[in-house]
C-alpha cells in the first residue's frame, strides 16, 4: 500500500498535540480525517494541509457522534489505518473532597469512555478491511505514571487509558492491529503552555517548568505510526527535558 493511501483519524485535531500530530502524518502522505469539536478550527488544519484531509466536527461524549466520525471515514476512504486517540479534557485543581462529581463524569467520558468507543469503531473497520489491521495510539500522560496535586480525575483517567492501551494490543493481535501509549509531558499547547506560569509541585510551592514544541510530539507520533505492523512502540515517554519528572523534588 502507497503512502498516500494509508488513513489516519485524529482526534482533538484542531489544536495542540492533535494538530501537530496530524500535520505530521499529512507531511509524510497520510490522508487524515480531522476530529474535533470546533468545525473553525479543524476547517483552518484542513486548509493548512490541502488536499486529503477530511474536517469532521465530532463530540466524543456523544456515541452517536464518534459513530458518524468513523462511518464517514469509511464512506469516505474505505479503510482505516491508524487511529490517533488524542482528545482529553483537564479539570479544575480543587482538592480531592471537593472535586464534583459532574466534573469526575466528564473527564471519565473524554479521557476514557470516548478512546474505548473509538477503538471499538477502528476494530471494526481493521479487522475486515484487507489488507487487514492497523494501528491504534492512545495519548497517555506523564499523569499515566505519576500525579500532579490536586488532579485525581486526570491522574485516574491516565492510568486507566494505559490498562486500555494493555488490553487493545493483546486483544488486537488476532486482527493484525497494534496499539501503543504515548505518555507526553509538559508540550506547549493551550493545556500544558500554562506550566510555563507556575503549576503547583507536590511540596506545595509554585514553579514554573520547562514546555517543549508540540511539533516534537507530533514527529514522535509519525514514528511510531510508520512502523509495518509486525513492530509496535508499546510505550514512549516524550517530554521537556528540564521538566521535574525524573528525580526528586
Amino acid at each position: 500500500m502507497s503512502k498516500a493511501q494509508r488513513i489516519a483519524i485524529v482526534t482533538g485535531a484542531g489544536t495542540g498535540v492533535g494538530k501537530a500530530a496530524a500535520l505530521a502524518l499529512a507531511g509524510a502522505g497520510w490522508r487524515v480525517v480531522l476530529s474535533g469539536r470546533r468545525q473553525a478550527l479543524l476547517d483552518e488544519v484542513a486548509a493548512q494541509i490541502g488536499h486529503g484531509a477530511l474536517a469532521v466536527s465530532t463530540d466524543v461524549t456523544d456515541p452517536d457522534s464518534i459513530a458518524a466520525l468513523f462511518a464517514r471515514t469509511r464512506a469516505e476512504f474505505g479503510r482505516l489505518d491508524l487511529l490517533f486517540n488524542n482528545a482529553g479534557i483537564g479539570a479544575p485543581a480543587v482538592p480531592l473532597e471537593d472535586l464534583p462529581l459532574e466534573t469526575w463524569r466528564q473527564v471519565v467520558d473524554t479521557n476514557l469512555t470516548a478512546l474505548f468507543l473509538c477503538t471499538q469503531h477502528a476494530f471494526r473497520i481493521m479487522r475486515d478491511q484487507d489488507p487487514r489491521g492497523g494501528r491504534i495510539i492512545n495519548n497517555g500522560s506523564i499523569s499515566a505514571h505519576a500525579p500532579r496535586p490536586n488532579s485525581i480525575a486526570y491522574t485516574a483517567t491516565k492510568h486507566a487509558v494505559t490498562g486500555l492501551t494493555k488490553a487493545t494490543s493483546l486483544d488486537g493481535r488476532a486482527y493484525d492491529i497494534a496499539c501503543g501509549q504515548i505518555d507526553i509531558g509538559n508540550a506547549d499547547t493551550p493545556m500544558g503552555g500554562k506550566m510555563k506560569a507556575g503549576v503547583p509541585q507536590a511540596d506545595g510551592s509554585l514553579r514554573a517548568e520547562a514546555v517543549m514544541d508540540p511539533d516534537h510530539v507530533g514527529q514522535a507520533v509519525l514514528t511510531m505510526a510508520s512502523l509495518p505492523l509486525e513492530a509496535n512502540v508499546q510505550f514512549m515517554t516524550i517530554m521537556a527535558t528540564k521538566m521535574p519528572f525524573v528525580g526528586r523534588g
